[in-house]
């Protein structure tokens, strides 16, 4: 079945007391439940749905849209684990199972995991694997510092946070180099720091030179707007600069030394404030 989890536009055939049997591409039909009618559809309208198949293995359509469609990474939290595998939340009513065979490691309930959608070719249903070293690659040489990328970060380590590298490549943020909140699961754009020798990549928040300088003085500038003052200057606790800005001492430093130059501040003994 081509539609098999993949989002498709079909055809309504005709109407039946359980809900309204859509037309696949072969010829079959898919049912789609009476609950995700709205009651002013009719035959020869087309919908826009996700098939996969339902508590019994049988093939059914559903308007609710999943995490991830085939061939697709999505983070997920594991709602239930047996002996045969777990079950994860992707945004169905009916749960994605990763066997115990797709596990990367161990899953534990409540706990988010990277997990691709993939067709069990032996049941024709769809699972999710966990085994994303079976599919990551090594990042080729076309990457270079300070190019932007597409990142989704999926788990949080000693050293920092691991990032799925445009759905193909593995990368890290460095947990001393994060000021902001990072939240498992989130897609964002990202910047790369550099390629390393294993493959991966090391990534930051913000770009790098001139262009990283004139966000963070630009978001100084907001707040002053907003505030006319702030308590904080070069000689500033760190941790205070981090909780207030999000950003490194380092890179506070810098951004007002930008702003300072373009005369849009004035430094004073106890902060910073508009001229």
């Amino acid at each position: 079945m081509k539609e098999l989890g993949q989002i498709s536009r079909l055809p309504i055939n005709r109407f039946t007391d359980f809900g309204a049997y859509l037309e696949l591409e072969s010829g079959e039909e898919v049912l789609l439940p009476k609950g995700y009618l709205s009651g002013d559809e009719r035959e020869d309208d087309y919908v826009q749905v996700f098939v996969y198949t339902d508590s019994e293995d049988r093939p059914v359509a559903v308007t609710d849209t999943p995490k991830a469609i085939v061939d697709e990474w999505a983070v997920m939290e594991a709602k239930e684990v047996t002996s045969f595998g777990a079950f994860m939340d992707w945004g169905l009513p009916k749960d994605l199972l990763v066997p115990n065979s797709e596990m990367g490691k161990d899953m534990e309930v409540g706990r988010k995991y990277l997990v691709r959608v993939c067709v069990d070719y032996r049941s024709n249903r769809l699972i999710g694997s966990s085994k994303h070293r079976d599919f990551i690659i090594p990042a080729t040489d076309d990457f270079k510092p300070g190019d932007e990328v597409d990142g989704l970060i999926y788990e949080k380590t000693d050293l920092g946070f691991k990032v799925l590298v445009d759905d193909e490549f593995e990368g890290l943020i460095y947990s001393n180099e994060v000021f902001q909140p990072i939240e498992i699961g989130e897609r964002r754009n990202l910047f790369v720091k550099k390629k390393r020798d294993d493959g991966k990549l090391d990534l930051q928040l913000l770009p790098t030179g001139r262009v990283k300088y004139e966000e963070g003085a630009e978001k100084i500038l907001a707040i002053l707007k907003e505030k006319k003052f702030l308590p904080l200057h070069d000689k500033s606790d760190p941790e205070e600069i981090k909780k207030v800005l999000s950003m490194s001492k380092k890179h506070f430093k810098q951004c007002i030394g930008q702003l300072y130059k373009a005369r849009e501040i004035q430094i004073l003994e106890d902060g910073i404030a508009l001229p």
